[in-house]
């Protein structure tokens, strides 16, 4: 399949066709408020206010399924970002990346680039640690490893790379300005 083939929930509950997204270069996060990585929104807000004008798109599915982190509603997670980060990329209704409720997509995209893990030094392991025993829970339906992971599109739809949490960012931004 390919990604436009997949459509989504809009906060409103409307569904959204990742078809309206083709021709543009996509990154795709599933997020939450309350994590050690949620200070990212400002970092990715600023890519899109950089580049969206050159047909970028950041795509956010805010989810609840690591350690209770993005306990809100859909609109509370909304106000949240926008406020706190400025957000103003796309922000869908909350969705699972993991087990058998796993959104379809992130199951394909994790599932063409599957995790491979944190990266070395003590706090990258550490989280490995907390992840895995969160992550129990989904056995062999476990497609993301925590908050934050990123899958990077290009505008023909082909997955490109997959960033953890734990990725510097300015390495994320060099990849998507590489596409762009």
């Amino acid at each position: 399949m390919s990604i436009y083939d997949y459509s989504t929930i809009a906060r409103d509950g409307s569904e959204v066709s990742l078809r309206d997204y083709a021709g543009k270069v996509l990154l795709v996060v599933n997020t939450a408020t309350g994590c050690g990585f949620t200070p990212q929104y400002e970092q990715l807000e600023a890519m899109y206010a950089k580049y969206r004008d050159q047909s970028f798109e950041i795509l956010d599915f805010p989810c609840n399924q690591f350690a209770d982190q993005a306990p809100g509603t859909d609109d509370e997670i909304h106000e949240f970002c926008t406020l706190k980060f400025g957000t103003e990329f796309p922000q869908f209704a909350k969705i699972d990346v993991n087990g058998e409720t796993a959104h379809p997509l992130f199951v394909e995209l994790a599932t063409e680039k599957p995790f491979e893990g944190f990266g070395g030094g003590l706090k990258n392991k550490a989280l490995e640690t907390f992840a895995k025993q969160n992550n129990k829970k989904f056995g062999d339906a476990c497609y993301i490893g925590w908050n934050f992971t990123k899958f990077l599109i290009d505008r023909e739809g082909n997955l490109v790379a997959r960033f953890e949490p734990t990725v510097d960012m300015a390495d994320v931004e060099a990849a998507v300005a590489q596409l762009l």
